[in-house]
C-alpha cells in the first residue's frame, strides 16, 4: 500500500467538503436587492405647468366649502343627510380652464390661468328650487363665485333633473321600510321571511316616461353577497317627486309577473289566495353561487412583474414621464379619468383624452328591468372610482396614487390607491424579424407600454379603465367591463330577455355604450380629417394587355364637415381615418394621427324613443367637431333623470360646420352586447369584455421612433450574441437576480364607506 494514500484520501475529502459547504451556503443566501442596483429614473424637470390641471387638494375642496357657506346668504345642510327640501352642496370638482388660456401658459409664456372649483348645488328651500353651477376662485383662497349654469346650459338646470344623492337613496330605503313594506306584513314575513335586514334593493333609471317625473322603480334582492343575481320578485314603483318626504307613495307593486296597484292590494289578494306564489330559497349570508370565496385552495402563486433597476417612468404630483412620452393626469368627480397636454418628443399630440359616459340599456319581461337605462356619469365615475389591490387590480409593484373628492357630503374623502401606474411586458414583441435569407440576423423590440388604470365600480359594474403608452407613438383608450350581471326574476316569456342563470335568476341582455373625448393635436391645433381607404381597379396587364388584373388602389377623401365626419354607429366607416397637421413628413405626407376604434356594440335606441336625444352620442362610432368651450362634453349628468328634456343633447353638436384647418375634437363611442350566461355567475370575466381605441401615428414621423427604444434587440450569425454589448437580453440572468423589495400588503377599501 502506497504510503501517501491515506494523506491523499483526506485532502480530497476536506475539499469535497469544502466544495459542498459552500454550494450549501450560496444556495441559502438570498439574490441581492434591487434597491441596490442603478435605477434608470428619467429626470423631470418642472411639474409646475402641469399643475394647472391637477385635481383640487382636500385643503382647496374645504377652503370652497367654508367659502360657500359664508357668503351664498342661505344655510347649507350636508348632503350626505340632506332632504329633497334642503339646500346643499352636491360636488365640488376642479373647474378646467380654457384651452387658449392654458395654451398661452404652456406655450406661449403668458399668466398661468387662476385656479378654480365648479360647484355643483341643491336649491330644495327656495321658492323656485334648482340646480346651480358656480366657478368659485381663485384658489387657495376664493374671493369670487359666479353662476355659470344659464351660460353652460342655456337656461337654468330645473330642479327634478338633479342626480339622486345618496341621502335621497337612504330615503327611500326607509320609505319602502318603514311605510310600504309595513302595508303588506304577511305577505313579507310568509313570502320571505322578510325581518327588516334581509333585503336589498337596486334603482331603476331613468325615473318615469317624462320631464318632471320622480317615480322609480325598486327592484328587490335577497341581502347577501352578490345580491344583484339573487331576485326575489317583487318589485316596487316609488313616487318620490315630492320634496316633502311624508308625500311619497306607491305608485304600483310588481310581483312574479302580476301588477298590482300598491301593497295594500298585494297584501289583501295574497291573504284571500289569489297571488301564484314562487317561494325563493333562502340563500346564505355569502350568497352561495354568487359568492367570489375562491372554491379552490391557494397553489403555486401567479407570474409577477417587476423592474429589476427601478421603475422606468417617473411620476411627481399629476405628471407622468415614460420614455419620449409626458402627460398630466385627473380624475373628473362624474365622468372619471382623463388626460392632459400628452406629449411625445416634446410635441403634443393631444391635448386633452377624457371618459365621458358610460351607459347601459337594457332588455326584461320585469318592470325594473325594461325601463333601465344607466348614465353611469350621473352617479359619478370618478366619485365610485374604487381602491385598487396590490397584485391582482394591477401589478404588486405599480406605483399607487389616492383619488381626493367631494361629492354627497361637505366634507372631502379620499380612495385610497384608486390609481395605479405601471410598465407592462406585454409578452410579444412590437415589432420583430428573423432572416434566414441572404444575411443572417434577428432584430426584435419587447412591446413594452406604460399604463395608467383606475376602476370604477357603480353598482354591479365594474369598469376596469385603462390609457396605454406604446414606444412607437400609439396611444390606447381600453375599457375592460366586470362585476355582476344585474338581473330578473325569471318567468313567463323572460327567456326572450336573456339566459336563465340560476333557479329564478334571468341574465338580462343589455348593451353598453362607452364614449370618449378624444382633443387631438396633430403638429399644432389646427388639423383637417382625412380618410383613406382601398378600392379594387380592374386593368389590363400592360405586358400581356388580354389579361385583366384587380389590383387594390388607395382612396382619398377629406372631409369638410362636421355631417360628413358623423359616422352612424353601424354604418361602414373608413379604415384608415386620420387627424391631418399642415406639415409634412420627409416624404411629402401630411404628419398625421389615426383613429381606430375596437367595439362590438349592440344596436342603439332608436332615434323615435322619446329619451334618445340625452344618450344621442351613442348614435356615432365616430363624430368629429369643431372643439368650442360651450360644448365641453357630449352629455350632462342631467341627463339620468329627465332625458325627455336632455340638459345637453350631442347631436346639436353636428350642424354641418366645415372642420377643414379647424382645432377639431373626435367623440368615440365603443361597445358591446352582453348576454348574460351561465359563466357570468358568479360574476362577469374581462375576457372578451375589452373595447376602446388606438391613436396611431400615420406620417406623423420619418420612420418607427420605436427604432431609438433602449429595449431593441439585433444580432447577426457574425457576431457573439451571448455578449452582453451585442444583446442586452444575455444579460437578464445576471440583471435581474435580484429580489425586489415587495412592500407589505395593504388594502383600504374597507374604509370611509358612507359614499354611497
Amino acid at each position: 500500500m502506497n504510503p501517501k494514500l491515506p494523506y491523499i484520501l483526506l485532502v480530497g475529502a476536506a475539499v469535497i467538503i469544502f466544495i459542498l459547504s459552500c454550494m450549501l451556503l450560496s444556495r441559502g443566501r438570498q439574490s441581492p436587492s434591487c434597491d441596490s442596483q442603478p435605477h434608470v429614473v428619467e429626470k423631470m424637470g418642472s411639474t409646475s405647468q402641469s399643475l394647472v390641471f391637477a385635481d383640487l387638494t382636500p385643503e382647496e375642496l374645504a377652503q370652497v366649502v367654508r367659502y360657500l357657506q359664508g357668503n351664498l346668504g342661505v344655510p347649507l345642510v350636508d348632503a350626505s343627510r340632506a332632504k329633497p327640501s334642503d339646500n346643499c352642496i352636491a360636488s365640488v370638482d376642479l373647474q378646467v380652464p380654457a384651452k387658449a388660456e392654458v395654451l398661452r401658459f404652456l406655450d406661449g409664456g403668458g399668466a398661468r390661468p387662476p385656479r378654480e372649483a365648479l360647484a355643483v348645488l341643491y336649491f330644495g328651500n327656495q321658492p323656485e328650487p334648482n340646480v346651480t353651477e358656480y366657478v368659485v376662485g381663485p384658489l387657495p383662497t376664493p374671493a369670487y363665485h359666479r353662476d355659470v349654469t344659464v351660460q353652460k346650459y342655456g337656461g337654468k338646470v330645473p330642479y327634478h333633473r338633479r342626480p339622486m344623492l345618496g341621502s335621497e337613496n337612504e330615503q327611500v330605503g326607509a320609505f319602502l321600510e318603514k311605510v310600504a313594506f309595513a302595508a303588506a306584513p304577511t305577505f313579507l314575513k310568509e313570502v320571505f321571511e322578510y325581518d327588516g335586514t334581509n333585503v336589498a334593493f337596486q334603482i331603476a333609471a331613468p325615473h318615469g316616461f317624462r320631464s318632471g317625473d320622480r317615480k322609480s322603480w325598486f327592484v328587490l334582492f335577497q341581502n347577501v353577497s352578490g345580491f344583484f343575481v339573487h331576485p326575489v320578485g317583487l318589485e316596487v314603483l316609488v313616487d318620490h317627486s315630492s320634496l316633502d318626504i311624508s308625500r311619497w307613495a306607491v305608485s304600483k307593486v310588481f310581483y312574479n309577473g302580476q301588477y298590482y296597484r300598491d301593497m295594500i292590494q298585494l297584501e289583501s289578494a295574497y291573504v284571500q289566495g289569489r297571488i301564484s306564489v314562487e317561494k325563493v330559497k333562502k340563500a346564505p349570508r355569502d350568497g352561495d353561487f354568487s359568492s367570489m370565496k375562491p372554491r379552490a385552495p391557494s397553489a403555486a402563486l401567479f407570474p409577477l412583474q417587476y423592474e429589476p433597476q427601478g421603475p422606468r417612468y417617473s411620476v411627481r404630483d399629476n405628471r407622468v414621464l415614460f420614455q419620449a412620452w409626458s402627460f398630466a393626469f385627473g380624475m373628473s368627480v362624474h365622468r372619471g379619468l382623463r388626460l392632459f397636454d400628452i406629449r411625445h418628443k416634446g410635441e403634443r399630440v393631444a391635448y386633452e383624452i377624457s371618459v365621458q359616459e358610460a351607459l347601459s340599456v337594457y332588455g326584461s319581461n320585469c318592470p325594473g328591468g325594461m325601463s333601465t337605462r344607466y348614465m353611469d356619469g350621473s352617479f359619478g365615475i370618478g366619485h365610485y372610482t374604487s381602491p385598487l389591490v396590490r397584485g391582482v387590480d394591477c401589478p404588486y409593484l405599480a406605483t399607487y396614487r389616492d383619488v381626493h373628492y367631494l361629492a354627497h357630503s361637505q366634507v372631502s374623502r379620499v380612495s385610497k390607491s384608486a390609481l395605479c401606474i405601471f410598465e407592462q411586458n406585454l409578452g410579444s414583441p412590437l415589432r420583430r424579424h428573423y432572416s434566414n435569407l441572404q444575411s443572417l440576423f434577428y432584430g426584435g423590440l419587447v412591446n413594452s407600454a406604460l399604463v395608467v388604470r383606475s376602476i370604477a365600480t357603480v353598482g354591479n359594474h365594474n369598469y376596469v379603465w385603462d390609457f396605454i403608452f406604446y414606444q412607437n407613438g400609439a396611444i390606447e383608450g381600453k375599457v375592460q367591463a366586470t362585476g355582476y350581471a344585474s338581473s330578473s326574476f325569471l318567468h313567463g316569456d323572460g327567456l326572450r330577455y336573456g339566459n336563465r342563470v340560476w333557479e329564478h335568476t334571468l341574465g338580462t341582455i343589455r348593451t353598453h355604450s362607452i364614449n370618449y373625448k378624444v382633443d387631438l393635436d396633430v403638429g399644432g391645433v389646427k388639423n383637417s380629417l382625412v380618410a383613406h381607404d382601398m378600392a379594387f381597379e380592374m386593368v389590363r396587364a400592360p405586358w400581356s394587355p388580354e389579361q385583366q388584373i384587380e389590383r387594390p388602389r388607395l382612396t382619398k377623401k377629406v372631409l369638410d364637415t362636421e355631417d360628413q365626419a358623423a359616422f352612424r354607429l353601424q354604418s361602414k366607416m373608413p379604415r384608415y381615418i386620420y387627424f391631418a397637421a399642415n406639415s409634412k413628413n420627409k416624404w411629402g405626407h401630411q404628419r398625421g394621427y389615426r383613429i381606430q376604434i375596437t367595439s362590438f356594440a349592440g344596436d342603439h335606441v332608436p332615434e323615435a324613443s322619446s329619451m334618445e336625444r340625452a344618450i344621442s352620442w351613442a348614435r356615432y362610432q365616430l363624430a368629429v367637431t369643431r372643439r368650442k368651450e360651450e360644448e365641453p362634453t357630449s352629455t350632462s349628468i342631467y341627463n339620468q333623470n329627465d332625458p325627455w328634456t336632455p340638459t345637453v343633447a350631442f347631436a346639436d353638436f353636428i350642424n354641418n360646420e366645415t372642420i377643414t384647418n379647424e382645432d377639431l375634437v373626435a367623440w368615440i363611442t365603443a361597445g358591446f352586447l352582453h348576454i348574460p350566461h351561465s359563466e357570468d355567475i358568479p360574476n362577469t370575466v374581462t375576457v372578451g369584455n375589452a373595447v376602446g381605441f388606438l391613436l396611431r401615428p400615420y406620417n406623423y414621423y420619418d420612420l418607427d421612433p420605436s427604432i431609438y427604444s433602449h429595449d431593441g434587440v439585433f444580432f447577426t450569425s457574425e457576431q457573439d450574441f451571448m455578449a452582453c454589448e451585442i444583446n442586452p437580453v444575455a444579460c437578464l440572468p445576471k440583471t435581474a437576480s435580484c429580489l425586489p423589495n415587495f412592500p407589505p400588503f395593504t388594502y383600504d377599501g374597507f374604509q370611509n364607506m358612507s359614499r354611497i
